[in-house]
């Protein structure tokens, strides 16, 4: 499993939404020049994003994008699975996988539905709040005087 360009800079998105929440909606033109991702492929990820109801967004002049929610109500892995097609570590426990024949003597089944275990614990335990402490941190880590 490979969590791919499109999934990463889902989470950049994000994390900038959050970062820059001043209630005033953020024009992606801003986002694509702060994170150093083309305009165009942001339109993209933020189209998943909303069709998943996880931005709000605003046509026109005055318009952009702002979270729907606090920080805390977003886990990464519902941000990353809003763009993704699957994020499971084989096709033996995608959402669209069919059953496997095997799964009754494979111990590799096995194997794949504890990573597929961890691996949702991780995105399902880590927020955007989580995110933007650990971004403050960073750059509060970065300050010289």
């Amino acid at each position: 499993m490979i969590i791919s360009t499109r999934g990463k800079n889902a989470l950049k998105l994000m994390l900038d939404l959050a970062a820059y929440n001043t209630g005033e909606m953020i024009r992606l033109k801003d986002i694509a020049k702060r994170q150093n991702i083309s305009e165009k492929y942001l339109e993209q990820i933020v189209s998943g994003l909303h069709r998943a109801s996880l931005v709000n967004s605003v046509r026109g002049k005055n318009g952009g994008y702002t979270l729907r929610y606090s920080p805390e109500q977003y886990t990464v892995g519902q941000i990353i699975r809003a763009v993704e097609n699957d994020i499971a570590p084989t096709d033996c426990f995608g959402e669209n996988s069919p059953p496997c024949p095997n799964k009754a003597t494979c111990a590799n089944y096995r194997l794949w539905g504890r990573l597929d275990a961890a691996l949702n614990d991780v995105l399902e335990g880590i927020t955007l709040a989580d995110m933007l402490d650990w971004q403050k941190e960073l750059y509060t880590d970065q300050y010289v005087i």
